[in-house]
């Protein structure tokens, strides 16, 4: 059911501009050429207009925040939307200081996001204007599990009707909703939580997806997701002994660039509520 789009981010090849996460950008950049896509980088306020207007999709990643890349993302955000490209935000670690919090939220009121990106703590936060997450990961309390699974999907159908976005709620459980549907995703492994920057690089993927398959926009992100989290899966299946966090990171990455349609197809485990 996902498999085509995979095909589809091959055939077309989309530029994502990324205002990104320092810690990460490198391995943002890697997966995006991995899944089929292009990445360009830049945060300077003089050169994002100018970059976003030559690319399809635009990743706004808050995870390193400085007062130029600030003015970088509004500029760049206004732009994408008056040329009405896809347009993402990773509201990273929004909770945890009243700057991210408050750039989150203000980003929101002036820039149309097609995708918002994040766990559960820093979706809550979107919605109650402030929270409390453990530095960039989510609080225990808030996890998405089976017991709570029905209201947590009521949840990101009502956020995601809020924003008018589609709402992607990553986890071990992984969420992804419009006001109407939500996947419940169930792909990955809990080692990639030692490993930093997977969720980064995931909303590196994510516009790449939605830009090549523009009228099946819900199921390109489930797609994005459930292909992050099955590269987890191979490449764990091929670690060696001796074998750790580094590896296993370049064994997901090359996962990605190795998936294929059917092998999507194979390991995406979905359910749509």
């Amino acid at each position: 059911m996902l498999g085509k789009t995979i095909e589809n981010v091959r055939n077309m090849g989309p530029l994502v501009h990324n205002i990104t996460n320092y810690v990460t950008v490198n391995d943002v950049a890697n997966v995006i050429l991995a899944c089929g896509g292009s990445p360009i980088m830049s945060d300077e306020p003089d050169d994002v207009e100018d970059i976003t207007s030559i690319c399809h999709g635009l990743n706004i990643n808050i995870g390193t925040l400085n007062k130029s890349s600030i003015e970088g993302m509004f500029k760049a955000g206004k732009k994408a939307n008056e040329l009405g490209h896809i347009v993402l935000l990773d509201p990273v670690g929004a909770g945890a200081s009243a700057l991210r919090t408050n750039t989150a939220l203000k980003l929101i009121e002036e820039v149309k996001f097609d995708v918002i990106r994040g766990n559960i703590s820093e979706i809550k936060t979107l919605v109650l204007g402030s929270g409390t997450t453990k530095g960039v990961d989510a609080d225990a309390a808030d996890a998405v599990t089976d017991a709570n699974l029905k209201d947590m999907v009521a949840l990101a159908k009502e956020v995601a009707e809020k924003f008018d976005s589609i709402i992607a709620i990553t986890g071990a459980i992984d969420l992804v909703a419009d006001k109407d549907r939500c996947f419940v995703i169930r792909n990955g492994r809990p080692e990639m939580g030692r490993i930093t920057g997977t969720g980064c690089q995931l909303s590196g993927m994510i516009p790449a997806f939605v830009a090549a398959n523009p009228d099946n926009k819900l199921e390109a992100v489930a797609a994005a997701i459930c292909t992050m989290g099955s590269a987890g899966e191979i490449g764990f299946e091929r670690m060696q002994p001796g074998d750790g966090n580094s590896t296993y990171r370049n064994r997901i990455i090359d996962a990605i660039f190795n998936m294929d349609a059917a092998t999507l197809d194979k390991y995406a485990k979905f359910e749509i509520m």
